[in-house]
Order: structure tokens, then C-alpha cells, then sequence
């Protein structure tokens, strides 16, 4: 442990690795300074000590549940849409651009198969959102206001397709192969 004395009333304390038990000796001396700045009516101090409690609490959840502290769910838990990549994005655009000529996405005669077959199991709309979505790279603010319909039917189109798209990857002999 390296200690540092600023001043009379004010030292900084090394207290090594960040692990729990050193983050919970820091929540510690925070709650003493604390204290101590609301014993002399320091608005100022007191505000920036409640801000290093807090950030210690946070960390200490952090540290003690292995995930982000305000998380519902971790990411074993994800929605399967939310999870999976059904496509690579890059193999995606190069199917929307129709671009081969000295690109590192260079989609072959299959890939291009294995995409079309994909997307022509979707209705018209959901492959317009998907590709602008996934292919364009378009928020969901830019595809709604290019097809002039709500930003949450944007997203329901596209989740639909996801959702499509993954139960065909499962079914299907052919979409087996995405990578």
C-alpha cells in the first residue's frame, strides 16, 4: 500500500489491483470524507465524494456479478436475433452493391445463391427494410423516412425478417453454409 499525503486533511492511498475487496476499502474511505465534508457544510466536496460512492458501488457490483451493473440480462441472454449474425454485414453490402472488382468481400456464384434464397422467402417490405438495414447500412430513422412509414414498423420489419431468416438457416440444406 502507497500512501501520499497532499495536504493535512488530504491523502491519496494506493490500494493495488481492482478487486472487490480493494474497491469496498475505497467505499470506506469515501463514506469517512464524506463525512467529513458534511460535518463542514462543503456542498461542492460532498457532491464530488457522493459521485466516487457511487462509482465505487458500481464497480464492486461489476466486480462481484461479472456483469454491467442496470443490465436485465446478461449476454447469455440475449434474444437469439440479438445474438446471431445471420449474415456477414460485409458479404451483405457486397450483395447489395454488386461490386467484385477488387473487393476483399468478393461474394462467389453460391454465396450470392445462398442470400437470394434467403431473401426471397421474405415479403416485399421486410426485404426492403432488411436489405437497407443490413446492406445499406441505414438507421432506422433513414429507412423510415425513405419509405415513409414509422421507425417501430422499421424495426418490426427487419426483426421479422431476422427471425425468418434464422428459422430458414436451421430448416434449410442450403443456407447451412452461411459465414
Amino acid at each position: 500500500m502507497i500512501m501520499a499525503q497532499l495536504s493535512p486533511e488530504l491523502s491519496v492511498v494506493d490500494l493495488g489491483e481492482a478487486t472487490v475487496l480493494n474497491y469496498q476499502k475505497s467505499r470506506k474511505i469515501a463514506d469517512k470524507a464524506y463525512d467529513r465534508a458534511k460535518v463542514a457544510e462543503n456542498e461542492a466536496d460532498k457532491k464530488l465524494i457522493s459521485q466516487m460512492v457511487s462509482d465505487c458501488d458500481y464497480a464492486i457490483e461489476w466486480l462481484s456479478t461479472g456483469r454491467r451493473p442496470g443490465n436485465k440480462r446478461g449476454v447469455e441472454r440475449l434474444a437469439s436475433y440479438q445474438r446471431e449474425k445471420l449474415v456477414d454485414p460485409l458479404k451483405m453490402q457486397a450483395y447489395v452493391q454488386q461490386n467484385h472488382a477488387g473487393s476483399s468481400a468478393n461474394l462467389s456464384d453460391w454465396q450470392l445463391y445462398q442470400i437470394e434464397d434467403a431473401l426471397t422467402r421474405l415479403s416485399p417490405r421486410e426485404r426492403e427494410c432488411y436489405v437497407m438495414k443490413h446492406g445499406d447500412c441505414f438507421s432506422y430513422a433513414d429507412i423510415a423516412m425513405t419509405l415513409n412509414i414509422s421507425k417501430s414498423a422499421v424495426q418490426s420489419y427487419v426483426e421479422s425478417a431476422q427471425r425468418k431468416i434464422s428459422e430458414d438457416l436451421q430448416n434449410s440444406l442450403f443456407l447451412g453454409g452461411y459465414e
